[in-house]
C-alpha cells in the first residue's frame, strides 16, 4: 500500500504531456498543470487563431489563456527532487520479456541499466546509485545488462569465478583453485584477460588490415569490371567497323561485277543488232530479186529474158553463216562460276582466322588471383611454341631449325633491308605476340640474354634498342658463372647460377614475369611484378662479342 501511495504522489507532480517531473509548472483555468514548454508546444504559436483546450479534460477556452509560472508548485517540485522523489516511470522504462530486469525492484520491475559482476545482480538507475556514491562499491565491476550473470558463478561452490585455470582452459572460483585444480597453472581472470587482450588487439589489427586490403581489392575489381565493359564495348565497335568495311568491299565488288556484266551485255548486244540489221537488209534485197525473177519467169519476150537474167541471177556474198549458233542463258555462266569461288575462299579465310580470333577472346582474363605453377608439368600446360622473326634478326646472326635457333656467326650474313631489323646488337624477336599466361624455354650456349619486349622497341641506338636498357623491355642476362636482371637501364643482381636451359613464365594480365633455371628441378631465378600495357614478344640477345659460336634455341615443348 505504501508503494502505491508513492506512485500516486509521483503522478501528481508529473506533466501528462512529457510524463516527467514538472519543469516551470503552469496551471491553466481548468486547474490542470503542465510544463510551460509542453503546453506552449501543444497549443502552437500565439498568433494562430484556433480553439485552445486542456490535453487532459478537453475543456475549451474562448481565448488563449495567459501562462504564468506557478511559483509555489515549482518550489514544491524542487523540494521533492532533493528528497529523492522522481516522476513515475513511463511504460517503456519497465522490463519486458526480452529485457534484463532490476533484481532489487519489487512489484513491477524496471529495466536494468547495469549488471555488477561482483554482486552478481542487475540494477536499474535508482538502485544502481549506491555503486556510484558508496566507497564500498567503487571497485565493483559494472557491465552492460546481462542475463548470463549466473554463468559467472561456480556451480559447485556458488562463488564468483574470478580465477582462470590455464591448464584446463576454464574459469574457476577460488575454492576450485585449492581443490580439484590444485597444482594447475592458475592466474586471475583479469590477468588472463589482459594477456588475451593483447592477442585480441593483434588479431583485430590483422583483421582490419585484411579488411583494408579486401576493400582495396573490391575497388580494383569494380574498376576492372568497368575497364572490362569499356574494352568489350570498344572491341565490339571496332569489329563491327571492320566487318562493315568488309561488307562494303563485297558490295563494291558486287557492283563492279554488275557494271562489267552490263557493259559486256551492251557491247555484245550492239554486235548482235548490227548483224541483225545486215541480215534484215539482205533479206529485203533477196525478196526484191525474187520478185523480179518471178516476173521474168512469166515474161513472153525471149530477148528480154535473156538480157535480164544474168544481172538478176547474180547475188552478193551472204552475211549469213549456217554455222552461227546461240547459247541461251549461258553467256555469263563462267562469270557466275568465278564469283561462286569468292564465298568458298572467304569461308576458308574466316575459318583460318576464326581459330585465332576465338583464342584471343578466350585469352582475355580479368585480374583475379591465379596461383603460379609450381611444377614443370604445371608450367607446360601454358607452353607456347615460338619462332624467330627473320625481319628482326641482326645480320651477324643465322637462323636455323625452322627459325627456332639463332647462332652468332664470324661473317655478316646476307639479308635484305627491313625497318624491323636490329642494327647494333645481336638481337632477334619472335613472330608470335604473347598475352595471357605463357611458358617457353630457351636452350643457351654462351652468354645469352633471355628477354621480352614490346614490338615498338627501337631498332637503332644503344640504350633505346638493347633489351633491358629501356622501359620497353625486360631481360635476364645468363652466363655460366652469374646472372643479372635488367629493365629501364637498371641492373638487379640475381642469386643462383642458371643452367643451360632457362624457362620463362609470363602472366600478362597479372603483370608477372618469372625466369627459372630448368634442370631436374625448376629453380626460380627472378620474378617481376609490373603492369604490361601492350602485347609482348619473346626475344634473345647474344652477349658474346668474340664470335665463339654462341647460340640460343627456343625449344619445342610437349
Amino acid at each position: 500500500m505504501a508503494q502505491k501511495g508513492v506512485e500516486l504522489d509521483r503522478e501528481s507532480f508529473s506533466c501528462s504531456i512529457c510524463l516527467d517531473l514538472l519543469k516551470e509548472p503552469v496551471a491553466i483555468p481548468c486547474g490542470h498543470s503542465y510544463c510551460m514548454k509542453c503546453i506552449q508546444s501543444c497549443w502552437g504559436d500565439e498568433d494562430e487563431e484556433k480553439v485552445h483546450s486542456c490535453p487532459q479534460c478537453r475543456q475549451t477556452f474562448p481565448a488563449r489563456p495567459v501562462l504564468v509560472k506557478n511559483t509555489m508548485l515549482a518550489v514544491l517540485v524542487e523540494e521533492l527532487k532533493r528528497s529523492g522523489l522522481q516522476a513515475a516511470p513511463a511504460d517503456h522504462c519497465y522490463a519486458g520479456a526480452e529485457d534484463v530486469a532490476c533484481d532489487v525492484c519489487t512489484g513491477r520491475k524496471l529495466k536494468a541499466s547495469k549488471s555488477c559482476l561482483v554482486c552478481v545482480a542487475s540494477f536499474c538507475e535508482q538502485h544502481l546509485q549506491p555503486h556510484y556514491d558508496a566507497a564500498a562499491f567503487k571497485k565493483h565491476k559494472l557491465v552492460d545488462p546481462s542475463k548470463k550473470l549466473q554463468e559467472n558463478m561456480c556451480s559447485r561452490h556458488d562463488e564468483v569465478m574470478k580465477m582462470f585455470c590455464r591448464t584446463d582452459q576454464q574459469c574457476i572460483c577460488f575454492l576450485c583453485s585449492v581443490d580439484e585444480h590444485k597444482g594447475h597453472d592458475i592466474v586471475s581472470a583479469a590477468a588472463e584477460r589482459r594477456e588475451r587482450q593483447r592477442g585480441l588487439e593483434e588479431s583485430r589489427q590483422i583483421i582490419q588490415q585484411r579488411i583494408q586490403d579486401a576493400e582495396k581489392d573490391v575497388k580494383l575489381l569494380e574498376q576492372e569490371v568497368k575497364n572490362l565493359d569499356v574494352s568489350a564495348d570498344q572491341t565490339v565497335e571496332d569489329c563491327e567497323k571492320i566487318f562493315s568495311q568488309l561488307i562494303r568491299l563485297i558490295r563494291e565488288r558486287s557492283r563492279d561485277v554488275e557494271q562489267q556484266v552490263r557493259s559486256q551485255q551492251q557491247t555484245q548486244a550492239s554486235r548482235v543488232r548490227e548483224l541483225q540489221e545486215k541480215l534484215e537488209q539482205e533479206i529485203a534485197e533477196l525478196k526484191r530479186k525474187d520478185e523480179q525473177l518471178e516476173q521474168l519467169e512469166h515474161t513472153e519476150d525471149h530477148k528480154h529474158f535473156l538480157l535480164s537474167f544474168p544481172s538478176l541471177s547474180a547475188l552478193s556474198q551472204s552475211t549469213h553463216s549456217s554455222s552461227f549458233q546461240t547459247a541461251p542463258l549461258r553467256y555469263f555462266e563462267d562469270v557466275t562460276a568465278a564469283v561462286s569461288e569468292v564465298p568458298k575462299k572467304l569461308q576458308d579465310v574466316l575459318s583460318e582466322t576464326w581459330t585465332n580470333i576465338s583464342l584471343r577472346v578466350t585469352e582475355v582474363d580479368v585480374l583475379l588471383p591465379q596461383p603460379e605453377p609450381t611444377t614443370r608439368a604445371a608450367f607446360l600446360k601454358y607452353s607456347r611454341e615460338l619462332t624467330l622473326d627473320p625481319n628482326t634478326v641482326n645480320t651477324w646472326l643465322l637462323l636455323s631449325e625452322g627459325n627456332r635457333k639463332v647462332t652468332l656467326m664470324k661473317n655478316e650474313q646476307p639479308s635484305s633491308q627491313h625497318p624491323d631489323r636490329f642494327t647494333l646488337y645481336y638481337q632477334v624477336l619472335s613472330r608470335e605476340s604473347l598475352t595471357g599466361r605463357c611458358y617457353w624455354e630457351v636452350e643457351r650456349r654462351g652468354d645469352i640474354s633471355v628477354a621480352v619486349s614490346y614490338k615498338n622497341i627501337s631498332r637503332e641506338g644503344r640504350a633505346e634498342s638493347s633489351f633491358g636498357y629501356n622501359d620497353k623491355s625486360w631481360a635476364l642476362l645468363c652466363s655460366d658463372s652469374s646472372s643479372s636482371f635488367y629493365h629501364n637501364n637498371a641492373e638487379t643482381p640475381v642469386s643462383g647460377r642458371p643452367s643451360s636451359r632457362v624457362g620463362v613464365y609470363l602472366d600478362h594480365t597479372a603483370g608477372i614475369l618469372s625466369f627459372y633455371s630448368v634442370s631436374e628441378t625448376m629453380t626460380l631465378l627472378h620474378r617481376v611484378q609490373t603492369t604490361f600495357t601492350q602485347p609482348l614478344l619473346a626475344g634473345v640477345r647474344i652477349d658474346d662479342w668474340f664470335f665463339s659460336g654462341s647460340s640460343a634455341e627456343f625449344m619445342r615443348l610437349k
